[in-house]
């Protein structure tokens, strides 16, 4: 299996919101972020930014689920 590179983790992470990732692309993923502290960051700042959105669409600004 080829390692999944910077750019393909970044695109899958923001696809993993509108479908479903294989197991094979999950996998890969998590080995990737794993070992690179950019793209954890950067997918913790996107389930953020997510968690952010959807308390705006509801109306909560409170910052409470």
């Amino acid at each position: 299996m080829k390692m999944m590179n910077c750019k393909d983790a970044t695109q899958l992470m923001s696809e993993r919101y509108e479908r479903t990732l294989s197991l094979r692309e999950l996998l890969s993923l998590k080995v990737h972020t794993a070992m690179c502290k950019g793209c954890s960051n950067y997918g913790q700042h996107l389930d953020v930014l997510r968690q952010a959105s959807a308390r705006l669409r509801a109306g909560n600004t409170s910052g409470e689920p």
